[in-house]
């Protein structure tokens, strides 16, 4: 947390710090957003006042996050800004929506973030739809008809599931559901081979049960042809890699960046490395390019909350992964970034990422 002066413009800041929130993603947010207010206190902060990043952890609970953006609320913070997960996202967009607290979210991308249209909220992440037509898109290409979901219970993974059968089913797709939470990785397996679909998606959580269910996977002879997927980007991070080694290779994901990244992302690209000591992930450009987001607006309309949310039509900003921009998308209930880079990647197994296929 930057240190708190009477003259600073104070944000908010909703971070999965600790389990069972998607810790590593939390602290790639994290040094996204303290990078990006460093360096706008170094130019001058907002006027002359420097920010304050006021951080709060919701290790993946709505409540503790709806909770967090009272208190800070109540501490006087000009916006809030941040989240992963989709879920919490969406608890604290309704709690400070109904404060009149703008809140810029980072990294969720549920579709329905609020129940009601609201100019208060506004998003750098694409929506689920999109990103999850484009997997589907390349389920097609790559010959998979019949796919099948590992998934556990959640507004999200539901969300998921209804968009990739929308979008298979009128192609000649189908998906299988099979349930992770009453599954064991062994009878998950059993039920896999017997579903007959070439490719099967992990959409439950990571390190848990995701790691233990593709060790299975792998190991299981009558699946060998079987593609593992993971269109909510388990494999983006090094954990992965770590706790799976070449079991965690070929496992196709989505990430949020673009096929090159321009001067300021080159930039903030080596500086967030040598901040994380590893690559940045796409997290970590979100993180950042969200408080490139809030400095234009801020020092355009001020520091009032009111004003703030009337500032997200009026923001044309470059950041690290293209110009920004929002806008009102049909079925987005808030204002969206339409749209960042998206693409579908997997760890090669001779090292690094192998992009299959992209939009924008």
């Amino acid at each position: 947390m930057i240190t708190h002066g009477p003259s600073a413009v104070g944000l908010g800041a909703l971070v999965p710090m600790t389990r069972p929130g998607w810790v590593e993603a939390g602290r790639h947010l994290l040094a996204g957003l303290e990078l990006a207010v460093r360096e706008v206190n170094a130019a001058g902060g907002i006027g002359g006042r420097p920010l304050d990043l006021v951080v709060r952890d919701t290790a993946a609970d709505p409540q503790r996050a709806a909770a967090a953006v009272d208190e800070l609320a109540d501490l006087g913070v000009a916006a809030v800004v941040g989240e992963y997960h989709s879920v919490v996202a969406r608890s604290a967009a309704a709690r400070a929506d109904a404060l009149g607290l703008p809140f810029l979210c980072t990294s969720a991308v549920l579709d329905g973030l609020t129940e009601q249209p609201t100019d208060r909220v506004a998003r750098i992440a694409p929506a689920q739809s999109r990103g999850w037509q484009l997997y589907a898109d390349f389920l097609l290409a790559e010959g998979h008809r019949r796919i099948a979901v590992a998934a556990q219970a959640s507004v999200y993974w539901a969300s998921g599931i209804r968009i990739l059968r929308e979008s298979l089913q009128p192609r000649g797709g189908t998906v299988v559901t099979l349930d992770a939470t009453t599954l064991d990785p062994a009878a998950l397996c059993d039920e896999l081979a017997e579903s007959r679909a070439t490719a099967v998606l992990l959409l439950v959580g990571t390190p848990e049960p995701a790691v233990p269910i593709v060790q299975a996977v792998r190991r299981d002879e009558r699946l060998s042809q079987v593609m593992i997927g993971a269109p909510a980007g388990q494999p983006e991070f090094a954990e992965w890699a770590a706790l799976l080694g070449d079991d965690g290779t070929g496992i196709p994901f989505l990430r949020y960046l673009p096929a090159e990244l321009g001067p300021l992302g080159v930039r903030v690209e080596a500086a967030l490395r040598e901040r994380l000591g590893e690559a940045p992930s796409f997290v970590a450009f979100e993180g950042y390019d969200a408080i490139v987001v809030l400095a234009d607006v801020l020092r355009t309309h001020g520091a009032d909350r009111a004003r703030i949310a009337e500032g997200w039509s009026t923001v044309a900003v470059d950041g690290t992964r293209g110009r920004i921009q929002f806008s009102r998308v049909p079925g987005i209930t808030v204002w969206q970034w339409a749209w960042p880079p998206i693409q579908v990647v997997d760890r090669d197994p001779a090292g690094g990422f192998r992009v299959r296929r992209s939009a924008r």
